[in-house]
């Protein structure tokens, strides 16, 4: 028989003259309150009569879970964060290498909790303020150079880093709490029931909150819930990871560089302490060549020709470090939630990782939610506000969801881009000679119209969603 996770806030004997002692499942618990002679409950903390702490449930532990929890707890929500695996989670594990944030998401952590901020910049390593941008692959020259430092400087801003993801991970848990954080906690149903939402965990167990939040990544049980079912997109490019131990030459000079070839692309970052890490990306069909073994061989058959700096990250990579994914997407959705339900980050809109855009845009969607929830319930909520608080989530998906459409069409266009790119064609000088190699004119086009769009687009992108 399934139960109901329960227990008693409060440390003081219940009063019983003039007074009553009403039990109210707040997140999973039962907390002791008075019945005031009005006929009003409140609470023994203080709380004032009639007024409780919103309770909020948070389907999943990862970056957007353990941020929104942690906004939630300075507003002094009720929260609990339910993980089905919290190693998984926080470990850098299986494919869940550094992680880069741009200035708009380091704004937003330092304005949840200075502290948390100020730890992860110091955790982590900072691109921004060297060359970054694209280069092709065969050559190593520069096809077009990012700054991202002077859009962050002129707005204020914390300048772009990538931190350890463990690390990341780590500093988050620890300032949430182990009483809001419930590690083997899957959710695997919900049901919205008058006045609130009841979670059922894999164990059987019940949650009951005022709204759920699926941030339990692209393949959410809560999105499923909401919206049925659906198969994830394949972007066609398998992925192939690798860090290393390893500190090149340019490193003073040099943030991180996408290099590009037909139909594959490697992408090569400074994570800081000695370390470098870098993505692989190929074009074929997905688990086509899902090895275990050899992985190494088979990235210098695919760049064995490239730049010394790629062949060289590579070689420098012991095989045992080197993994591979296949990636995906899902399409866009113009609504994230139903009700007292919503989503937020790869549960809402799980997009490809050429403009590292994942995280962040979870970590602005943990922001905006909260100020959302604020203009219902900072003066304290109550059951008459059931209405308000459901508003509150559709105003946050509809405010969040025109940026969103652009980072994921951008995402996908990146990949088809990069699918086509080719920067020489041969130039036949007569029928027995070889072909001579000369640049597409094509070329020059692109790298035109990214010189003049393209610097726009990373400060959009950098300053963020209000």
């Amino acid at each position: 028989m399934a139960s109901v996770q329960s227990f008693c806030s409060c440390n003081q004997s219940c009063i019983r003259i003039r007074r009553t002692c009403v039990r109210r499942d707040r997140i999973g618990s039962t907390r002791c309150s008075i019945k005031c002679p009005s006929g009003e409950v409140s609470n023994l903390d203080g709380e004032e009569c009639g007024k409780r702490r919103l309770r909020m449930l948070i389907a999943g532990g990862g970056i957007g879970g353990l941020v929104l929890a942690l906004a939630a707890k300075h507003r002094g929500y009720e929260v609990k964060v339910l993980e089905k695996d919290l190693s998984a989670v926080r470990g850098e594990g299986r494919h869940r290498g550094p992680i880069q944030l741009l200035s708009s998401a380091l704004a937003v952590l330092k304005a949840i909790d200075e502290n948390v901020g100020n730890q992860i910049m110091e955790a982590g390593c900072v691109t921004g303020n060297r060359t970054n941008g694209l280069a092709d692959g065969l050559t190593g020259e520069w096809f077009t150079k990012f700054d991202l430092l002077t859009p962050a400087s002129k707005k204020g801003l914390p300048v772009t880093l990538v931190i350890c993801r463990m690390a990341l991970q780590d500093i988050l848990v620890n300032a949430v709490g182990s009483d809001i954080l419930r590690n083997k906690s899957k959710v695997v149903d919900f049901t919205q029931e008058p006045g609130k939402v009841r979670v059922v965990l894999e164990n059987g167990q019940h949650y009951y909150g005022d709204i759920l939040i699926g941030a339990d990544g692209i393949w959410s049980e809560v999105r499923s819930k909401l919206f049925g079912k659906q198969e994830a997109k394949y972007s066609g490019y398998t992925c192939y990871s690798g860090l290393t131990n390893y500190v090149p030459p340019y490193i003073d000079t040099i943030g991180y560089r996408v290099f590009l070839g037909l139909n594959q692309y490697f992408v090569a970052s400074d994570v800081g302490h000695g370390k470098m890490q870098w993505y692989a990306f190929h074009g074929e069909p997905p688990s086509s060549t899902n090895i275990l073994d050899n992985k190494k061989k088979r990235l210098m058959d695919l760049f064995g020709n490239w730049c010394n700096e790629v062949i060289t990250l590579i070689s420098e990579t012991p095989e045992h470090m080197i993994l591979q994914r296949d990636i995906y997407d899902r399409d866009i959705i113009d609504t994230w939630g139903i009700g007292r339900v919503t989503l937020l980050g790869d549960a809402a809109h799980p997009m490809q990782p050429n403009l590292g855009q994942g995280g962040c845009s979870a970590i602005e969607d943990c922001y905006q939610l909260i100020l959302e929830l604020d203009k219902v319930s900072k003066h304290g909520f109550d059951d008459r506000k059931q209405d308000e608080v459901i508003s509150a989530l559709r105003r946050y998906e509809k405010k969040r969801v025109s940026r969103v459409k652009i980072l994921h069409a951008a995402s996908r266009m990146a990949s088809k881009m990069l699918a086509n790119y080719q920067p020489y064609i041969d130039f036949p000088l007569s029928v027995c000679s070889q072909n001579l190699p000369i640049k597409h004119p094509g070329i020059h086009v692109v790298r035109a119209l990214l010189h003049f769009t393209f610097p726009h687009f990373i400060t959009w992108m950098i300053e963020g969603h209000g």
